[in-house]
């Protein structure tokens, strides 16, 4: 089934252990379920979504006539979406086995979500008319009805799940002092939603749902541990940082932390050697042993193109500034600067002259601002 919509899970990340500013490091491609645990524990739909359904009737106890009227609408639950949902494919998977019994995967949470991303521009029972419908108009029995109740429990799951958020919200809020995490109290947090869970779903709907949410909340956790370590060197964190890593499982989740972990090692290290003027075969050498041959290469022709950019930025710059300075009709200036802009830089370049500039004129006031205070304190 396509995935070419996915609905994001509810992750309010505790801390940004490693910042990813590199827009050039195009080659690799993030990981769209990467979920970190934060105050406010991981669930799978977005605050409106979950405030929603705290004010809602649980649907298992709710209106079944409802939801009967509703469903009498639908034949395969996606007739007349709602325009958030228009022109969008169905994201997620429904699984059978040789029995046509259910395989829950994580990609059945992904078909729930979809549907429930709507949930403010329909009414809960019609989003619960569509899921049933579309279940059952794809799914043989008795997996159709296995599906339905996961479903069933997955929506009180949601609902149970602010109390959670908001009690320790707030505990968090008293408890922090120093700016730091205060991780016994998400620890303590992360066990009743843990509880909260074994209360609705069995073991291996657990693993499928929440498997990998999970390992991305530990190795958030543990990564807020080693860098609120005050023993701990620079250096010290960055071993215990990769120690952890390296004892992962191997899978797609270690694999993306890893390269992640990687790109942020990249970016510091190439601000640092230019900013030393490191020559480009330095720098090559010094990505292709972190990121691989053909990405340091990629990253050569970049440097390459943004140093060609920048050249012909400077020579707008110069040409622009004289033009304005010395012709007092400034429509004409502006004119003739236009038509320098489309001779220096094509259509996509153009779109980026303001921000870059903005770029520049920052870049130059930290500079002297940097040589201002190395003057005072001499």
């Amino acid at each position: 089934m396509s995935t070419n919509r996915r609905v994001p899970f509810l992750p309010v990340i505790i801390a940004v252990i490693v910042v990813l500013v590199g827009a050039i490091i195009w080659w690799f491609k993030p990981n769209n379920n990467s979920n970190a645990y934060s105050q406010e524990q991981s669930t799978a739909l977005d605050n409106q979504t979950s405030a929603s359904f705290t004010d809602e009737a649980n649907v298992n106890n709710g209106s079944d006539t409802l939801t009967k009227q509703s469903s009498s609408q639908f034949t395969t639950g996606l007739e007349n979406l709602p325009r958030s949902l228009q022109g969008t494919d169905v994201d997620g998977e429904i699984i059978i086995d040789e029995n046509k019994q259910l395989v829950v995967t994580e990609g059945l949470r992904r078909l729930f979500d979809y549907f429930l991303s709507a949930l403010g521009e329909e009414e809960e029972a019609v989003i619960y008319a569509r899921v049933e419908s579309y279940i059952r108009s794809h799914t043989p029995e008795p997996a159709a009805s296995q599906a339905v109740t996961i479903f069933d429990q997955y929506v009180a799951y949601l609902k149970a799940i602010p109390a959670i958020e908001n009690r320790y919200g707030n505990l968090q809020l008293q408890a922090t002092k120093t700016g730091e995490l205060d991780l016994n109290v998400v620890a303590q947090q992360k066990q009743d939603v843990v509880k909260l869970r074994q209360q609705h779903f069995d073991k291996k709907t657990i693993k499928a749902f929440f498997g990998a949410e999970n390992e991305y909340d530990d190795y958030s956790l543990a990564m807020v541990k080693i860098n609120q370590d005050k023993q701990l060197s620079d250096a010290q964190k960055e071993a215990a940082r990769q120690d952890y890593i390296s004892r992962m499982p191997d899978n797609a989740i270690k694999t993306n932390i890893a390269q992640q972990a990687n790109l942020n090692e990249l970016i510091t290290r190439t601000e640092q050697m230019q900013a030393k003027g490191a020559t480009a075969e330095e720098l090559y050498n010094m990505r292709r042993a972190l990121v691989g041959a053909p990405a340091a290469a990629r990253l050569a022709q970049v440097d390459q193109q943004d140093a060609d950019f920048d050249q012909r930025f400077k020579q707008y710059q110069t040409q622009k500034q004289q033009l304005l300075s010395q012709n007092a009709d400034k429509v004409q200036a502006q004119t003739q600067i236009n038509q320098i802009e489309q001779q220096l830089f094509n259509e996509t370049e153009r779109k980026r002259l303001a921000g870059y500039a903005a770029l520049q004129k920052q870049k130059a006031a930290a500079l002297n601002s940097s040589v201002n205070s190395n003057s005072n304190s001499n």
